[in-house]
Formats: C-alpha cells, sequence, structure tokens
C-alpha cells in the first residue's frame, strides 16, 4: 500500500475515506486551524507542493482550499497565497461601541488562559475577513480617475448627490422604500443618526424595547433622552404598553428584534404606526435586514408610514463597521434640522467613500457581495444551531432565521444569574453576552450569541464547550 505522504500535518491519503480525499484534507486543515496548529497567519502549502507530496491530484488540494476559503477559514491573498484568517476581536476596553447592534459592555470580559483557544461569540460583528478589498479598490480607482475638483471640496452636508440617489434605488429595491434624494441625509453610521435625532428631540424621555439594544440606550441617554423600558413579547413590541407610558417616540428594530430576533407581526406594525400618528415618531434601526435567511425580508416600517417615521441603515454588517457610513431618512418635519445639526457636527461625511459605495451600488457590486456573504452567515448559523441542537438539546433558541446572534434561554438553570454563567463559560474560551445585559426589568436569564465572524468548525467547538458547562449545571 502506497504510504506516501507530506510533513505538514504528518497527512497521509491512505488515511482518507473511499472517494472522500477532497473532505477528508479540507477537515485535517479544519481541525489543525481549530486546535491551534495553525494559528491565523500562518501560510499553507502550495496548492501544487502539497499535491506532489501527497500524490494526488493537485484539483483534490485547489477544491479543499476553496471549501476552507468558502467557509472564511482561509483568505486567498496576491503575491502571498493562502493563509488562516485571523480571528475577529471584539473592541478593547475603553473603546466605545455604539452601533445599537453592538452594545456598550457594562465591563469587559477577562481573556481566557493562554492555553485555551479563544472563540469570541460578542453579537452584532459581521466577518470582517469578508471584507470586498478587490471591489473596494476597483471602485476607488474608478472614482479618482473620474473625480474633479468640485468632488474633493466641502459639499453638501446631506450628502454626495450620487450616492443618496443610489441608496434611494437600494432601500427601493431592498426594503419597500420609496424616497428620493432629498428624503435622505448620509451619516457616519447609525450611532450618528441617534446623536443627531437626540439633539433635534431636545433632552426628555423615549420608550425603548426591553430586552433591546444596549449600545441604542447608552447612546439616547448620552445625548439627553432617558430611555424608558417596554416590553417585547413573540410579537414584538407591546404597543398597549407603550400607550400607558405617555410617550410620544419610540426606538424599535422591527425587521429583526436585537436582542430576541422578533420579526414584528403585521398587527403590531399597524398598531405602532397608528399609535404614531400625529405627533407621534418611530426610530427604526434597520440594522441587519439584509441577512434574511428563510424567506425575503419584511418592508421597513418606514415604507408605510413615512411620515411617522425616522429610518436608520448602516453599512456595518454588510461591508465593516469601521467604514462610518450610513443612512438616515427622517419625517419631513424633521429634515431641515437635521440636516443644519449634521453640518454643525462635521461639514459632512467625507466624499470619496461615498463615492466609491455610490459606484458599487451603481454597477451591482454591492448586491453580488450582499448575496455572498449572506449564504455564508447562513452556513454559519445552520452550523450553530445544529451543534446546539446536538450538545444542548433543551436549549431554547428564539428568533427569526435572520441576522448575525442567536438568543437562547436555558430552563432548569433557577439561582443562577446569566453574568455568573458567562463567566464560567469565558473560563472554557468562549465569549458571549449575558441576555441579563440587554434588559432593563428583570427576566429569564439567557445568552446572546454572535455567528458571524467564525467558520462552521469553531461554532461547533464553541457549542461542545458552553455545553460542557450547562449540562452539568442543569442535572445538579
Amino acid at each position: 500500500m502506497d504510504q506516501s505522504g507530506a510533513d505538514f500535518l504528518q497527512l497521509r491519503p491512505v488515511d482518507a475515506p473511499p472517494k472522500g480525499l477532497t473532505t477528508w484534507l479540507s477537515g485535517a486543515i479544519r481541525a489543525a486551524i481549530d486546535d491551534g496548529r495553525l494559528p491565523a497567519g500562518v501560510r499553507l502549502p502550495a496548492t501544487r507542493d502539497l499535491a506532489q507530496e501527497l500524490r494526488i491530484s493537485r484539483g483534490v488540494v485547489v477544491e479543499a482550499y476553496r471549501r476552507l476559503t468558502d467557509e472564511g477559514v482561509v483568505t486567498a491573498r496576491a503575491g502571498v497565497g493562502t493563509v488562516v484568517t485571523p480571528l475577529t476581536s471584539s473592541p478593547e476596553a475603553g473603546e466605545p461601541r455604539t452601533d445599537p447592534a453592538v452594545p456598550l459592555l457594562p465591563r469587559r470580559p477577562t481573556a481566557p488562559a493562554a492555553s485555551t483557544v479563544s472563540v469570541d461569540l460578542s453579537p452584532g460583528v459581521p466577518d470582517l475577513s469578508l471584507f470586498p478589498r478587490a471591489m473596494w479598490l476597483r471602485a476607488e480607482r474608478a472614482v479618482l480617475a473620474a473625480a474633479g475638483p468640485a468632488d474633493l471640496g466641502y459639499g453638501d452636508p446631506r450628502g454626495v448627490p450620487a450616492l443618496r440617489q443610489e441608496v434611494a434605488g437600494w432601500l427601493a429595491r431592498s426594503r419597500g422604500i420609496r424616497a428620493v434624494p432629498d428624503d435622505i441625509i448620509i451619516v457616519a453610521g447609525v450611532a450618528q443618526a441617534l446623536a443627531l435625532l437626540a439633539r433635534v428631540l431636545g433632552a426628555g424621555e423615549i420608550a425603548m424595547e426591553d430586552p433591546g439594544s444596549r449600545g441604542a440606550r447608552d447612546q439616547l441617554g448620552h445625548w439627553g433622552l432617558a430611555p424608558v423600558p417596554v416590553p417585547v413579547d413573540a410579537h414584538g413590541l407591546r404597543v398597549a404598553d407603550l400607550a400607558q407610558t405617555g410617550l410620544r417616540t419610540v426606538f424599535v428594530t422591527p425587521a429583526h428584534q436585537f436582542p430576541t430576533g422578533v420579526v414584528m407581526t403585521p398587527d403590531r406594525r399597524r398598531a405602532l404606526l397608528d399609535w404614531a400618528d400625529g405627533d407621534g415618531l418611530v426610530i427604526e434601526d434597520d440594522y441587519d435586514a439584509e441577512y434574511r435567511y428563510d424567506r425575503a425580508p419584511v418592508p421597513a416600517l418606514k415604507a408605510s408610514a413615512p411620515d411617522r417615521v425616522a429610518y436608520a441603515g448602516s453599512t456595518s454588517k454588510t461591508l465593516a463597521p469601521g467604514m462610518r457610513l450610513g443612512w438616515l431618512l427622517p419625517p419631513r418635519r424633521l429634515y431641515e434640522q437635521l440636516v443644519v445639526a449634521k453640518h454643525q457636527s462635521d461639514l459632512g461625511s467625507p466624499a470619496i467613500p461615498q463615492l466609491v459605495f455610490a459606484r458599487m451600488l451603481a454597477t451591482g457590486e454591492f448586491a453580488r457581495h450582499v448575496r455572498l456573504v449572506r449564504a455564508r452567515h447562513k452556513a454559519r448559523r445552520d452550523a450553530l444551531l445544529t451543534a446546539l441542537h446536538q450538545h444542548l438539546p433543551f436549549a431554547r433558541v428564539r428568533g427569526a432565521a435572520a441576522g448575525l446572534h442567536l438568543m437562547i434561554q436555558v430552563p432548569d438553570l433557577a439561582g443562577i444569574a446569566d453574568t455568573d454563567l458567562v463567566d464560567k463559560v469565558r473560563e472554557a474560551g468562549v465569549l458571549v453576552h449575558p441576555l441579563s445585559w440587554h434588559r432593563v426589568r428583570p427576566g429569564v436569564p439567557g445568552f446572546v450569541i454572535g455567528y458571524a465572524a467564525h467558520p462552521p468548525g469553531r461554532l461547533r467547538e464553541a457549542a461542545k464547550r458552553i455545553a460542557a458547562i450547562l449540562a452539568p449545571l442543569r442535572s445538579s
């Protein structure tokens, strides 16, 4: 029998199952990445070299590398080769996390012991290794070649006209919103949209979902709007409870509620818009509507009542939070005040990134990128769900098949705070959020788990580690 093999990971084709050579090779490399033998940044052997060492077809190695690339485990870099993708990390202590879907943590979990491979499953973080660098560079070269002197001066504080035009088209196609460029203000992410709205509305109180986005709650509170919690159930925000507060402004995430994952039902949507009739204002954070995996996402609330809804969205989940690129579509009665506030804040968002993104929208490249990322995120969500069902069959997974996170609750752990459970899970090398971080009123403990930043293998390993901590506690 041929015993040929390679020094790389001591691979031997004889160990592969019949008709499973590609699966064996990709699985062996994936396992080595998961257990730390292949750390981030390490370059894999060239496909031709590895094929020669193993005495197998180069096509098998190419296909194995392609599978790993599709999973996000490795990245192909021009002039470098195929390298292990770095883990996506969360901000360090002291860094602000003001994107509403990436809450400002009340405390930074300490890192696990160095001997434990850390898997950071903080919610709201996309896979930043999927940022379309080549696509962005192509668009940027084209923009710089065509840009005139006027494009580089102080521009319209509402945003570059070309981008506002393209965003209007994108929102019409993807979110059902009928808007013209003069309805749109380009902002530095949803965080700035909330800051501008708070400045225009003035100090006071604002109703917010509970549980809800800790980041949005902290952001609005910083600018003088005191949050008043309103319960969320399986149908979304409880509008009857909202009406009892006597408030006339509310912040919601109706397409995919954070953190429960609930999609607001048609009856609740109608009730909420009826509540806002007259002088009411609904602030709609559409933070991850691009990622619905089982069906088309529900239309934005803004589409049904443009005069009652201030709609905010961004590229933080589709491109990267560091782009600081978003849009605000307020009711017409607030538009001019918000433009003035935007101008006074920063004289307008940077022009070149706006022009680049406008070109990506116009050419259809951004839509293609979203489809690619959606497919990868779905595969990761499916892997985590399967692992949770296998290792934590008693856990209750909440929410629709959408977004970048899951919320799970574990029954029969009465008396144990979810913050204590998170500490135990952290010691096993997995970082998650306790549900209590995202609520004001008491409630059932649970976890909020982000899955977008890690390949399926790491997610399966994380589920095993979580189960190893929770299962004994439940049975005791």
